[in-house]
């Protein structure tokens, strides 16, 4: 049954707004660390990471304000690196919740979600800044008790975005403290993921109909760089402050999104004809060497892209 519960959040899937408020609930996430090499390109190039359950970003955790999430973490026997998990919307103890666990322990606690929004979570072990370049980070949505509202309106879709650093292959933790030695950024794990513009080896994008409110749960995993967050032929809608409901912005060109913060973003297409939007970060450094996705918004978007728990498309 934990197992059954556990997936049901990592994929997206516990999902209550709209629906009356309901009583809180404590909801079992078990994610394991695994040390492996990962297709880090659409040409398919790998390189050595540090994952959660195995991908960059790791699954991501949903729950409603107000659950209890019972948290196990198992650093596998056959990871060389100690390793933590810090949820930033957790309030605990960073000396006793967050600490470094070795290969082939285990970690468990307990937190109450009590703020809704959209929240990064990442390892914490020494040096943090390698742990969270090498891919040890993710994300945790936090849907209001309230649900949808006037100013927080039911998405017809909705995706998360995670931008990462990729460093060079051996690259030192003091140089990527520093950002020296990085050489592209990612966006869910890969180099323009979803950018067959500037990737010919790309084979998927985000997907709408045209006139449809897409979501973006926006989170910057960067060690470093802040993200200029712009929707090119398009203007965000309404744009979220953390993805709180109540920090609510309208109408925005290009959004500023710090390193371990996130936003929440809304966008709607034309609703007259097929359209694409290219969501960057206008960091032009960043955009070209890897922060560039394409969305494109034609009837015969996919109906489950975006949908029935898809937040990133692998």
């Amino acid at each position: 049954m934990r197992r059954m519960k556990s997936l049901a959040v990592a994929t997206g899937l516990v999902v209550t707004l709209g629906a009356p408020v309901a009583p809180a609930k404590t909801v079992a996430v078990e994610i394991p660390v695994i040390e492996k090499d990962l297709a880090i390109d659409n040409a398919g190039n790998r390189q050595k990471m540090w994952t959660y359950a195995g991908t960059v970003p790791g699954p991501v955790v949903r729950v409603t304000q107000g659950d209890v999430v019972d948290f196990s973490m198992l650093n596998e026997k056959g990871n060389k690196q100690s390793h933590s998990m810090d949820f930033h919307a957790a309030r605990v103890d960073v000396l006793d919740e967050f600490e470094a666990v070795r290969p082939g322990k285990t970690k468990a606690y307990e937190f109450r979600a009590d703020y809704p929004g959209v929240f990064i979570y990442h390892c914490g072990a020494d040096p943090m800044s390698e742990h969270i370049a090498r891919g040890m980070y993710g994300v945790i949505i936090v849907d209001p008790k309230e649900g949808y509202s006037d100013d927080f309106p039911k998405p017809d879709r909705e995706y998360v975005i995670v931008q990462g650093d990729l460093f060079e292959p051996g690259t030192k933790p003091q140089d990527m403290t520093a950002n020296i030695g990085k050489k592209a950024s990612l966006i869910n794990g890969k180099v323009f993921h979803y950018d067959p513009v500037h990737d010919s080896n790309a084979s998927l994008t985000l997907e709408s109909k045209p006139g449809e409110r897409v979501r973006i749960h926006f989170v910057n995993a960067q060690v470093n760089d802040s993200v200029a967050f712009h929707p090119i032929a398009g203007i965000w809608d309404k744009v979220w402050e953390n993805g709180n409901p109540k920090n609510v912005s309208y109408g925005i060109q290009t959004y500023n999104v710090a390193p371990a913060h996130s936003a929440t973003f809304d966008l709607i297409s034309p609703a007259d004809r097929p359209t694409n939007n290219a969501i960057v970060d206008h960091q032009m450094k960043n955009a070209l060497t890897g922060a560039i996705t394409v969305l494109m918004n034609h009837e015969d978007a996919d109906p489950e892209s975006g949908r029935n728990g898809n937040l990133i498309l692998r």
